[in-house]
């Protein structure tokens, strides 16, 4: 078996080109002391020919910040999530700079794990897309270790709730929420039940809240016993949906706090033997791009995913250190689809 080619280092360039090792490196990693072009030209040839990459991660440790930028998300697979991660994608392209993505598992502890790793590679700017927790304890680790990394120079921005000092692109959680019970009741529900993520996250707290509080501006009361807490995901929805029903046989109006609850809940009606959008109503929250490919497609709050990412990467860019905090908000608005069609009518 033969031996693994040794890689071809700076030295080799310098030495093949006639250059110092100091001039070969302000040649090919750039460098503030300017070198003459026909040398600069000489030595970027000879690292051509021989097949030599220059080592980033040294690079950013002498120059302070990586050529990337950071995004943590709570579930790749979500299509929430991967919607934002493509507008973050987008931005970061414009800007020149290569993404890293990290999984969190919606927990907050393996948030401040992913930071702590973070903040020795030095990318230019972190941007968390998690929702916020209501655990003190937890969520101030993380605090701490976003402002240290801020305090060495990085960018950090929220796509979440407003958390001050940090810049973020709010989404409006508990008025998309209040919005769509408004939208629901007209449409001629009485009997609602909810099927949210676990309370602990601020996401959910904000539109279960926002739900009640449009039925309760609409003349409905709502019973604590027809909400029903599980986990964030699809599999959630399917057994929160299920329980709700063992506990509300007469519910005419679910509303799961995401779409791919919503999804798993309609999946439980069907093996309970309803039919979504005939015999109870769903609607969803964020219009993922499967919310208009299930059947019946799904009644939901629009969330503009990919422009939030977007505009994350560019309030990190921006160059102004001194500069108040950015809270950018990122509108919602309800669309009517067929798993929630006119009652009585």
């Amino acid at each position: 078996m033969a031996a693994a080619k040794q890689p071809v280092t700076l030295g080799d360039v310098a030495r093949e080109a006639g250059v110092s090792i100091a001039t070969a490196s302000r040649a090919i990693n750039g460098s503030t002391r300017r070198v003459n072009e026909d040398i600069r030209a000489r030595v970027q040839e000879t690292a051509d020919r021989l097949g030599y990459l220059p080592n980033l991660s040294a690079q950013s440790v002498a120059k302070g910040a990586s050529s990337t930028i950071a995004v943590v998300v709570s579930d790749i697979a979500d299509p929430y999530f991967s919607a934002i991660a493509a507008g973050v994608m987008r931005g970061a392209a414009e800007e020149g700079l290569v993404v890293t993505v990290a999984t969190a598992h919606h927990d907050t502890g393996s948030e401040v794990e992913i930071v702590r790793t973070l903040r020795t590679q030095r990318p230019k700017a972190i941007i968390l897309t998690g929702s916020r927790t209501t655990d003190a304890v937890s969520q101030s680790a993380l605090d701490q270790h976003l402002s240290d990394y801020i305090a060495t120079g990085g960018k950090v921005v929220l796509i979440s709730q407003h958390h001050p000092p940090f810049d973020v692109v709010e989404l409006s959680n508990r008025q998309g929420a209040k919005d769509l019970a408004l939208a629901l009741v007209k449409l001629g529900g009485t009997r609602f039940g909810i099927v949210s993520g676990p309370r602990r996250l601020v996401t959910n707290v904000d539109r279960v809240e926002g739900f009640i509080e449009g039925l309760a501006e609409a003349g409905i009361e709502f019973g604590g016993d027809h909400h029903v807490e599980a986990e964030f995901s699809r599999d959630g929805g399917y057994a929160g949906a299920r329980k709700l029903l063992s506990r509300m046989p007469d519910v005419d109006t679910i509303f799961a706090t995401s779409d791919v609850m919503a999804i798993g809940a309609m999946t439980a009606l069907r093996d309970l033997g309803k039919l979504p959008g005939r015999d109870v109503s769903v609607a969803g929250f964020d219009d993922i791009d499967t919310a208009r490919d299930v059947t019946p497609t799904l009644t939901t709050v629009v969330v503009p995913l990919d422009d939030m990412g977007y505009r994350a990467v560019k309030v990190a860019m921006q160059d102004d250190p001194g500069r108040a905090p950015v809270a950018l908000a990122a509108n919602t608005s309800v669309v009517i689809r067929e798993s929630t069609p006119a009652r009585g009518a």
